[in-house]
């Protein structure tokens, strides 16, 4: 895996609470011990504190809450036919904006036009999708990237 995908990983593993020594972090990773100092650095370089404990029964632990989603630590490569569209949601979400979005319907014989407030990308098996909160049927539905015909970014919510 990648450096990026492995300093995720990590600080997956140490977001349960539970002290892991560097052997046992390097095993789980494939890589070396000086590897893993060399995340736990990037860690810090990035605001996230990993605690040292010494002695024999010392190791690493991580005592903050660090949420890690884990469709980044996913090993497949998940395939973006439209990266306008993922860029689209993903701005909406970070600037908490609303969408316009022409959907189609499973079947793709029906197109509807929905305003959406999107909360959160997520992968359905190996597709985007993103759970947002539809005006049109006013609940929060799951959208997959892949039946979004066309997107518009509207004003913040």
């Amino acid at each position: 895996m990648s450096k990026v995908s492995n300093v995720l990983e990590m600080l997956d593993l140490l977001s349960n609470g539970r002290k892991y020594q560097i052997s046992e972090l390097a095993e789980k990773l494939e890589v070396s011990p000086r590897m893993i100092r060399v995340y736990k650095d990037e860690c810090e370089k990035a605001g996230i504190y990993i605690d040292t404990v010494k002695g024999p029964y010392g190791g690493y632990v991580l005592r903050q809450n660090v949420y890690v989603p884990r469709r980044f630590i996913t090993p497949d490569i998940i395939d973006v036919s439209d990266k306008k569209i993922y860029n689209c949601i993903n701005r909406a979400i970070k600037n908490k904006s609303k969408c316009f979005i022409e959907y189609y319907s499973k079947d793709r014989k029906s197109l509807s036009k929905r305003v959406i407030c999107p909360y959160e990308l997520i992968l359905f098996g190996n597709e985007w999708g993103v759970a947002a909160y539809c005006e049109l049927k006013n609940e929060i539905r799951h959208f997959y990237l892949n039946r979004i015909q066309s997107i518009e970014l509207l004003e913040k919510i």
